[in-house]
């Protein structure tokens, strides 16, 4: 049967069987987006946890898709899919609350001197910002990227209608856009952009290679020469300097 029937099937006749059919079509997404995301948590969390979260955020975008809005399956489910792994990561509490509050609170001090200093800030700055040691700041930085704190895939605006968006993929698939959902998209696409392009050189390419290249950790330390730790560092730094700038106030930009 394909796949439109499959839907008509289920979304007007409640036909149970073309729900599973529809489940099994769309199931092989789920151990991608599981894979990549795995990359990012390391050995914290088990891949088969997120297969099995990622499962049931398969299940419930087939639940709630409205095939009449011009939005593909596919955009709709990724962002579903990957939300309900995120949840099930965070109800699994493994990450202490004082390393989500130290996170937020780097966030906020990258923020600050980025509109003071119309630059990124140094490891230095960031401490003093901070007021801690260096080292204490490398420790935080430390905690964060171990605990997946930060990551592009999180940072998911998406509205009820389907319309997606990450960092990663700000592009929602609509065959008939909504003109203020393409402004916003169009604006966050922008301000990304900008964003990206001033973080420093290594920090800019260990997100390419991570995000975009989907190159693991170990890889990337590979080819900049350096430790896994070290990689770790320059991600989470970077997510920090991205969030900064995307936060409310934090673009320079006109």
């Amino acid at each position: 049967m394909a796949v439109q029937e499959l839907w008509d099937e289920y979304k007007s006749r409640g036909n149970p069987r073309a729900k599973e059919e529809l489940i099994a079509r769309y199931l092989p997404m789920v151990p991608v987006l599981a894979g990549r995301m795995a990359m990012k948590l390391s050995a914290v969390v088990g891949y088969e946890d997120l297969v099995g979260w990622g499962v049931i955020g398969l299940i419930e975008a087939i639940e709630k898709f409205d095939p009449g809005r011009g939005v593909r399956f596919e955009t709709y489910a990724r962002t579903r899919i990957r939300g309900a792994m995120a949840d099930g990561v965070r109800e699994a509490d493994w990450v202490p609350r004082s390393v989500r509050q130290n996170a937020r609170r780097m966030a906020g001090a990258y923020a600050a001197l980025e509109r003071r200093l119309g630059r990124p800030a140094t490891d230095e700055e960031a401490a003093a910002e901070l007021g801690v040691s260096p080292d204490k700041l490398q420790r935080m930085l430390a905690d964060a990227s171990r605990g997946a704190v930060l990551s592009l895939d999180e940072i998911v605006q998406m509205s009820e209608d389907g319309r997606a968006v990450t960092l990663l993929d700000a592009v929602p698939d609509l065959d008939s856009p909504d003109p203020v959902a393409v402004y916003e998209l169009e604006d966050l696409r922008r301000r990304l952009a900008r964003a990206f392009d001033e973080l420093p050189e290594r920090e800019r390419l260990v997100v390419t290679l991570h995000y975009y290249d989907e190159l693991t950790v170990r890889e990337i330390a590979e080819i900049l020469g350096v430790s896994e730790g070290r990689v770790s560092q320059l991600h989470t730094r970077a997510v920090l300097r991205l969030r900064a700038r995307l936060a409310p106030g934090g673009d320079r930009g006109d």
